[in-house]
């Protein structure tokens, strides 16, 4: 094994950290849940929760691979007494970085097609049927959706393989970059349509009737479990991205600049959607419809729209796919510290395995609609999002949360040391006690409350 790779530069950390945790989720899932749990005071409560909740684990996941320069694989073999048996966790990380691609992929492959479709114009004239229908014909379709899939595995993947700075680095860079100037460009295009500030107050005005109705534990435990998925904290997917930097910085200040800015596209995705929704008297409804369905719809309605929806899935490809790089680049390393394999032989062999991984995902939107693993409606993609999102991810950052603050594992002291080392911000050591006792009860009632809502 060669030494470890390092990060040509700070803001290249960063970003890519930044990129793992800014997906899909911030921006179709935040907005709408936003909406839904009253606006502006779901948006406070969410705040609070990323820094209460998502900051610590994030510091832990940095910590533990910094400390032991592996990815999750290796790393807690690396640093647990002898005897003890935390290197599993290794096993469920594996996993579920691998079962994140199975779907995400799939994800990412859609924002290309859809990027695809606006640039040749597949969308002019359509009207609203006509453009759901460009929907559903894409998933209907198994060849397409695995050409698209293909895509994007061989390009991230090829990413990847180029190296860690010369690859990962540059080109996440260039695309988080862009990413936050389109976003931008569409924030302020759609604040200016008409009827915008209804959309605007909608979504950022304090609603305490709609929180009411559903409930204060309800729109409490929403804020919680949004801020807990959006970092993807748990399955080591960001600890990589801690064993690719120096000493020179304290975990805590530099997590605080990673989650700012996650929460700040998350933020300003809702800036775009809510002011476009409300001026085409849009229900800023639920899940994927609302981006493969209403958007295209609205950027149909606008003049130049074409351009702006090819800015718009240029923007949700970028977010997708600088997710994927960071996720790749962790299962690369699996095959790095694992068995000593070089990097181009680590992605050639999981880009093979990756795309044989994701058929069925694909497939069960069309040949295997029938199959239905969760109860009626629902199909292997919500499964292996179940398996991630309301199991491994928590699990997991029980796990890393456990390892670094009670003395059967790493122990709260070596952790302190990890995480305060180098300059800026310090944790302190008054938050023993909360770290030791509260937060895993905390994470302890997203697991068992997701349980509850996702079964009932």
């Amino acid at each position: 094994m060669g030494k470890r790779e390092k990060f040509a530069s700070r803001l290249g950390f960063i970003l890519i950290s930044a990129g793992c945790s800014i997906g899909l989720g911030d921006v179709w899932r935040f907005p709408y849940i936003t909406g839904q749990y009253g606006g502006g005071i779901f948006v406070l409560i969410y705040l609070i929760f990323i820094f209460a909740l998502g900051l610590p684990i994030m510091t832990m996941e940095f910590a533990v691979g910094r400390a032991s320069q592996k990815s999750i694989a290796t790393s807690f073999k690396e640093m647990q007494r002898e005897g003890q048996k935390w290197h599993w966790m290794g096993y469920a990380g594996i996993a579920g970085n691998y079962i994140l691609m199975m779907f995400y992929t799939s994800i990412a492959g859609w924002m290309l097609a859809y990027f695809y479709k606006f640039l040749i114009g597949q969308f002019n004239g359509l009207n609203a049927e006509q453009v759901g229908q460009v929907f559903d014909n894409l998933i209907a379709n198994p060849v397409e959706m695995t050409i698209w899939l293909v895509i994007t595995t061989v390009f991230c993947f090829g990413v990847c393989s180029l190296g860690l700075q010369e690859g990962v680095e540059k080109i996440t860079k260039v695309m988080m970059v862009l990413l936050l100037a389109i976003i931008v460009v569409l924030a302020v295009k759609s604040m200016t349509l008409p009827n915008a500030e209804e959309g605007l107050k909608f979504y950022l005005l304090p609603d305490f009737n709609r929180m009411q109705e559903n409930g204060i534990w309800e729109t409490i435990f929403a804020a919680m479990s949004q801020a807990f998925f959006t970092l993807s904290i748990g399955i080591g997917s960001l600890a990589i991205f801690g064993s690719y930097i120096g000493k020179e910085r304290s975990l805590l200040g530099e997590s605080i600049n990673i989650a700012s800015l996650d929460t700040a596209i998350s933020i300003i995705a809702g800036l775009i959607i809510f002011p476009a929704t409300f001026s085409f008297g849009v229900d800023p409804g639920q899940g994927p419809g609302l981006v493969f369905v209403t958007l295209p719809n609205i950027f149909n309605s606008m003049s130049a729209g074409r351009i702006w929806g090819t800015l718009f899935f240029i923007f949700m490809t970028f977010a997708a796919y600088s997710t994927v790089i960071a996720v790749f680049e962790n299962i690369i390393s699996f095959g790095m510290d694992l068995w000593g394999w070089s990097r181009k032989k680590a992605s050639v062999v999981n880009t093979i395995l990756i795309i044989v991984l994701s058929i069925p995902c694909v497939l069960g939107f069309n040949v295997l609609s029938g199959f239905s693993p969760l109860g009626e409606g629902t199909n292997i993609l919500d499964l292996e999002d179940f398996i991630l999102s309301y199991n491994l991810l928590p699990l997991g950052s029980l796990i890393y949360l456990l390892f670094c603050v009670t003395r059967y594992g790493w122990g709260f002291d070596k952790y302190m040391e990890e995480v305060n080392t180098g300059e800026g911000i310090k944790l302190s050591p008054a938050f023993k006690g909360y770290l030791q006792w509260v937060l895993p009860i905390i994470i302890v009632l997203v697991l068992i409350q997701g349980y509850i809502n996702f079964f009932s």
